[in-house]
């Protein structure tokens, strides 16, 4: 344990697999005690929390549906009240919808942005409450807000270029506060949902990434440790990719 972020409690949505466990084992090797969501698959959930807990941190694991507003800010209550505080938000869950324009539902649509979106924009707000200068936001974005180069994609484009906005914005309300908020935009990663031997993946590798691999959740949790840090006190408002040059 490296203990960087010792006596720091952080929240992280989504955190039960892919990325967002990355992040929730990565934080808790710096010595941050970590509470995260999930939605499903609580042995799963247990599984982290009793790998976090091994590292000689407090974990909790709070099933919560991101899209249901009222399930986020109770998220948020619960690790202020049994971590004793929030330092550190990652608002990592998300949804990829594919589909072509005319096949998109508006059911979709909403959920994409009840949880891409209303949520990032729910699990701030009241999370700021409790925080203290210091406090770290960091959200998991993507480079397709900057680059969607193939059909059925624009809603998830759009639903994480609104983050850019939304930092942008933010920033200057909770900079006087001592709070940063940044973008963390991952391009493609290995992960169970899309994994680096598929036939799509070969095709991403060869003609549209600099880097031609995949990158990996850990690489990704990494960013997110160095912004939750202190070293990171003067990045706020910033899009930062980790994309193996897909935008470039």
């Amino acid at each position: 344990m490296n203990h960087t972020l010792k006596n720091k409690r952080a929240l992280i949505t989504g955190g039960s697999r892919g990325i967002g466990a990355a992040i929730v084992m990565r934080l808790a090797n710096e010595g941050a005690d970590v509470a995260f969501t999930y939605t499903s698959s609580p042995d799963r959930a247990n599984e982290i929390v009793q790998a976090a807990q091994a590292l000689g941190v407090q974990a909790l694991a709070i099933q919560a549906d991101s899209a249901e507003a009222s399930a986020v800010v109770g998220a948020v209550e619960r690790t202020v009240s049994e971590l004793g505080g929030i330092d550190i938000l990652v608002n990592n869950a998300g949804v990829f919808t594919l589909a072509p324009i005319d096949d998109f539902t508006l059911a979709d649509f909403d959920r994409t942005f009840a949880i891409n979106v209303r949520a990032v924009f729910v699990a701030t707000q009241a999370a700021v409450k409790h925080m203290k200068e210091g406090g770290r936001i960091i959200n998991i974005g993507s480079t397709n807000a900057e680059r969607m180069p193939f059909a059925g994609g624009g809603v998830y484009a759009m639903s994480k270029s609104a983050l850019q906005g939304l930092i942008r914005g933010l920033a200057h309300d909770l900079g006087p506060r001592g709070i940063t908020i940044n973008n963390v935009q991952p391009g493609p990663i290995d992960t169970d949902m899309n994994r680096s031997e598929s036939e799509f993946a070969q095709i991403l590798k060869k003609h549209f990434l600099a880097l031609p691999r995949y990158g990996t959740v850990e690489e990704v949790a990494g960013m997110v440790a160095y912004l939750a840090g202190s070293e990171a006190g003067y990045i706020t408002g910033a899009n930062l990719m980790i994309d193996g040059g897909f935008s470039a």
